[in-house]
């Protein structure tokens, strides 16, 4: 039985479980990660495919019903604790392939980022309006500080969607399962990255405004600061490439004081 308040919505459909693996790229000498196994069927799968599985499950029930379904298969690795407060540091290298709760996404992927350089890649499978977020550029709807915080790490793509139907329980939302393939170095060059996504989650926090009322609070001179760089003060956030806030966030670095 599956627990709303862990967002639990699971996939049975084999053919979209060997979609998911497939897509992830999996090799025979690869450490995967598994968040959320649920009833142990995407685990079964990467099993047959990777070196190694480790399978972090927060469900305390589902946890022990794993440890039956699992029995034999020594290159599972079974974990009853919660995915966004455990180490990944001795994992060694690793990928993730994860069907998992919504409600989690970000901050479950940013944590992950964290891992990085030991992490390769994420095949998620989440919200398909989040993932769309993801993967959006300059100028869209969709675009804004999740896309740009993901694409600097990596380079995103979304491989297919999956039908609210395909669930149980049937979840209000269509999914779409994602491949994150993690850079070797961010995506441009920044010397303070505190700093830069200080500017961009500024730049987003209301969309509606100019660049020079939104980055306001942070300097009272930014219009002669965007000036400077070369960028009209009229512009709205979603209109600036990752370039274009990098090449901000250098000159407010070098110029003004903090």
């Amino acid at each position: 039985m599956n627990r709303k308040s862990l967002g639990q919505n699971f996939l049975f459909d084999p053919s979209i479980l060997e979609k998911i693996v497939d897509a992830a790229g999996i090799s025979a000498g690869d450490t995967v990660l598994e968040i959320g196994p649920g009833p142990g069927k995407l685990t079964r799968l990467l099993a047959r495919t990777a070196r190694r599985v480790v399978a972090i499950e927060l469900d305390g029930r589902l946890y022990e019903n794993l440890k039956d379904e699992m029995a034999g298969l020594e290159n599972v690795e079974l974990i009853c604790g919660d995915a966004l407060k455990y180490d990944y540091a001795g994992i060694g290298q690793f990928r993730v392939v994860a069907n998992i709760p919504y409600y989690i996404t970000t901050p479950l992927i940013f944590k992950l980022i964290d891992a990085r350089p030991n992490l390769v890649s994420m095949t998620l499978t989440i919200q398909k309006e989040v993932a769309e977020r993801i993967v959006a550029g300059p100028g869209t709807k969709d675009y804004g500080a999740l896309s740009i915080g993901v694409q600097y790490h990596s380079k995103p793509g979304i491989e297919f969607i999956i039908p609210a139907a395909a669930f149980r329980p049937v979840p209000k939302v269509d999914s779409a399962v994602i491949r994150m393939d993690m850079r070797k170095s961010p995506a441009v060059a920044v010397a303070d990255e505190a700093l830069f996504f200080r500017i961009i989650r500024a730049g987003f926090s209301q969309r509606r405004k100019t660049l020079s009322n939104s980055l306001r609070p942070l300097f009272s001179d930014i219009k002669d600061i965007l000036t400077a760089v070369g960028i009209d003060a009229n512009r709205r956030a979603e209109t600036l490439g990752m370039e274009e806030f990098a090449e901000l966030a250098e000159y407010i670095r070098n110029n003004v004081p903090q």
